[in-house]
């Protein structure tokens, strides 16, 4: 059976879907490094961080999401020149993947943009498998993982090896085929808005006032 889960905006304006997610095909953590806490920040969304400022993330292959509907609204952010293309729906700001260049194929999807029509976000994707950066979780996280566990690493190394082997990386929803080149506006934050989005992250967050 093709099982499908469906990633939808907040305000239902851009939509996609995710083909055969599963445990064995997708892997979910939560990350609590500060750029993911710095761009829910920037997009004036910290709702999508935890109590602890981790944000759970579910990465696909490329090639399994496919946007259905308002792609027109779509745009990314990079907190720096050479980061992360942190893509959102202009629309109502909710993050929509976040991706490298297409030669590392990979989509990281905030959990809590999918749209289950009542599946359990376990059951479809299974539990998070393990922290992220965990030094800059905001209290006290059982079990964290300061950096990046060798175990969680050597899991996202053999998933991306073999989507991109399997041909998995395209098409890719973000990137056109053969330039490589952005399929939607890309903004770079300079330093000076960087640097103000910092003492919003944790692990000793101030408190929270708006980022314009």
């Amino acid at each position: 059976m093709n099982i499908q889960a469906e990633l939808r905006c907040r305000c239902g304006e851009v939509r996609a879907l995710v083909s055969d997610p599963s445990p064995k095909t997708v892997n979910r953590v939560i990350c609590y490094c500060d750029d993911c806490q710095a761009y829910a920040h920037q997009l004036g969304r910290p709702d999508l961080l935890d109590v602890h400022g981790g944000t759970d993330v579910v990465q696909v292959a490329p090639a399994s999401l496919t946007f259905v509907r308002g792609q027109d609204k779509i745009a990314a952010l990079r907190l720096s020149p050479k980061g992360l293309f942190r893509w959102h729906a202009r629309c109502c700001n909710t993050p929509v993947g976040n991706t490298l260049t297409p030669s590392i194929p990979f989509v990281g999807v905030v959990a809590q943009a999918f749209e289950t029509d009542g599946q359990n976000l376990d059951a479809l994707f299974g539990t998070p498998v393990g922290t992220n950066l965990g030094k800059f979780a905001i209290g006290d996280v059982p079990g964290k993982t300061n950096g990046v566990s060798l175990s969680l690493l050597l899991r996202i190394l053999r998933l991306v090896l073999g989507w991109r082997l399997t041909g998995k990386t395209w098409p890719h929803p973000f990137f056109e085929r053969g330039s490589g080149a952005p399929r939607y506006p890309v903004i770079v934050l300079s330093r000076e808005q960087r640097d103000a989005l910092r003492p919003l992250c944790g692990p000793r967050p101030r408190p929270l006032t708006s980022v314009q």
